[in-house]
């Protein structure tokens, strides 16, 4: 991977964690705290709208299937860092999010990591020789 795409991959999840992060502060409520309905959606459509972002990302980038995990990873710790931040202050980045709410979004999370990095690992196994 040229140092360009590990740069633009770092940069890029900085800016997904921020805006995710933005986004959550203000509509996190609408979608976490309303009805079941609502949450199990958002909460199945969410990683699957990542992990086609980012898989888009790496398709626009030419990164080679056997380096798929090292750009996830590049991609997803920004954000995996910014969270632990997040999750510990709640009050404070998330403020019109119930205290309680904190456990649903951290699933939000796990989900989402999960499966774009095991999306990315796959790839990666079926792609070294």
């Amino acid at each position: 991977m040229k140092r360009v795409d590990i740069a633009l991959l770092l940069a890029l999840g900085f800016v997904f964690w921020l805006a995710g992060t933005i986004y959550y502060a203000f509509q996190g409520a609408t979608i976490l705290e309303t009805s079941r309905a609502r949450y199990w959606s958002a909460f199945a459509l969410s990683p699957i709208v990542s992990a086609l972002l980012c898989l888009g990302i790496l398709r626009w980038r030419q990164i080679a299937a056997s380096d798929w995990t090292t750009a996830m990873l590049l991609l997803a710790l920004p954000g995996m860092a910014g969270e632990v931040v997040v999750l510990s202050n709640l009050p404070t980045f998330l403020p019109r999010l119930q205290a309680a709410t904190g456990g649903k979004y951290g699933a939000f999370l796990f989900a989402t990591y999960g499966l774009v990095l095991a999306m990315a690992e796959v790839v990666t196994l079926r792609g070294t020789p």
